[in-house]
């Protein structure tokens, strides 16, 4: 697949395409040996070899992670301005610089992927390919049975209709009750929401999947790479095509 010349030399990180627009036209830039001035020009990644300044250059390899976010961290990179805590902090080993898919609110915690696929990523938020995304809460009150099927349902919200893919009870904890509940959209405080419209506010709530990917026993605060399994069960469910050795090792 063939891409601009300044975009391919945006993704590899040497500088943004206005900037590279100038570089191409200050002669800096090669294209198999020869100096290429003409803006718009295209290139195959694959078999081209690109030098700026007699240096080959290279899109950095793809980087999948997730991390099992921690309550009390705000989902952005580098630092707050209001001085709380961010993931910046439980990734900063991480040299690639990836990025969050989605959030997760202040208080709640659990799986996070993050990643420098920006294909991926947009695939993985759009509502389009229908990811679930499922979440454990701990909610108010003792929610009977019969309450479920009401659930499974859906009910009006202020922004839009909101209709689980799937909820059950997982255990009663005195008044409170533990539920998993299962959404493909990621409105902001969905679930929350959700749940508070049937008379049960959210204590806790851990996101422990994203499609395939589960967030198993990583403990709170750590991060680990995808497994290339996980990385393949995670494309096929995006309908992209996993490319291995495209993906840092």
């Amino acid at each position: 697949m063939q891409v601009r010349l300044n975009r391919y030399l945006s993704m590899c990180g040497v500088t943004s395409r206005r900037k590279a627009d100038d570089l191409i036209k200050q002669g800096r830039v090669k294209v198999n040996g020869e100096v290429v001035r003409s803006l718009g020009v295209r290139i195959d990644p694959d078999t081209d070899r690109v030098e700026v300044d007699g240096k080959e250059v290279k899109p950095p390899k793809k980087r999948y992670v997730i991390l099992n976010k921690p309550s009390g961290y705000l989902t952005q990179l580098g630092t707050s301005p209001d001085g709380r805590r961010t993931i910046q902090e439980l990734i900063k080993d991480i040299p690639e610089r990836v990025y969050p898919v989605g959030r997760l609110d202040y208080n709640t915690e659990g799986l996070l992927l993050l990643t420098n696929d920006g294909e991926l990523a947009n695939r993985v938020l759009h509502p389009r390919y229908k990811l679930p995304k499922v979440y454990v809460a701990l909610v108010k009150g003792v929610v009977p049975k019969n309450k479920l099927r009401k659930m499974r349902a859906g009910i009006e919200l202020e922004d839009a209709f909101a209709k689980p893919d799937d909820v059950k009870i997982l255990r009663y904890e005195g008044p409170r009750t533990w539920i998993q509940i299962t959404f493909h959209e990621g409105r902001k405080h969905i679930v929350k929401r959700f749940l508070a419209r049937f008379g049960h506010p959210v204590v806790k709530l851990i996101r422990v999947a994203i499609g395939p990917i589960r967030l198993g026993d990583l403990p709170k605060g750590k991060w680990r790479d995808l497994t290339g399994r996980e990385i393949g069960r995670l494309f096929k469910a995006v309908g992209l095509k996993y490319s291995p050795q495209e993906v840092k090792g």
